[in-house]
């Protein structure tokens, strides 16, 4: 048995647990979901049915993580250490892996959906807006090569993916700090190998469809 089981679908958030997987070289085992049809393993581990999903076969115990962003700090904890924070990195790699789950994830969605939030009450929405929170963001970004400097660690893996899907699909505005950093996430290894697994996987499945 592998060391994980994966469950996920190309097209979704399951593309950041795979570039994790590569980057802590773990062994894993994939299992493809269908949104149609999920697979009984999958509504156990995870009773809404949502990719991604890991669970980690370790000492005689199943340990299922959700969530892409923690899928990335657990992987790091037990596959990667030198991708995690040193000690005066925690508070940038905690900031921003969280900043992008939380505030980043709600104000891109929030303006994909065209919500607006209404005059005097942005303190209630936790992002406050979409502006301030990119904002935000690119100064950051902007300043150094990685969120916690110079050196790549696992927050980039979720950061990462967010700034590449947001230039990707345009959810994000073509800033040069988030275009320059995608850039050297993109030459990543492991981002690499992920994209190509999936890259084929969509390929199949659109195919597929035009085939049926």
């Amino acid at each position: 048995m592998a060391e994980y089981t994966f469950f996920t679908n190309p097209m979704s958030r399951g593309q950041i647990a795979r570039w994790a997987l590569h980057e802590a070289g773990a062994n894993y085992e994939q299992v493809l979901v269908d949104w149609s049809d999920k697979p009984e393993a999958l509504l156990k581990a995870n009773p809404i049915g949502k990719v991604p999903t890991i669970v980690h076969h370790h000492g005689g115990h199943d340990h299922v993580v959700t969530e892409a962003a923690a899928i990335c700090h657990y992987l790091a904890e037990a596959n990667a250490p030198d991708l995690l924070p040193g000690a005066h990195e925690k508070a940038d790699y905690f900031r921003w892996l969280l900043f992008s789950a939380g505030p980043l994830e709600q104000a891109i969605t929030a303006k994909a959906m065209g919500w607006e939030v209404p005059e005097g009450r942005q303190v209630m929405a936790g992002f406050g807006s979409y502006e301030r929170t990119v904002g935000a963001l690119e100064d950051w970004l902007g300043a150094r090569d990685f969120v916690c400097g110079d050196r790549f660690t696992m927050a980039d893996v979720y950061v990462g993916s967010q700034v590449d899907w947001g230039l990707q699909f345009g959810s994000l505005p073509e800033r040069d700090a988030f275009k320059v950093y995608a850039e050297r996430c993109q030459a990543r290894d492991g981002y690499k190998a992920g994209k190509a697994i999936d890259g084929e996987l969509i390929a199949a499945m659109q195919a597929e469809e035009k085939s049926s």
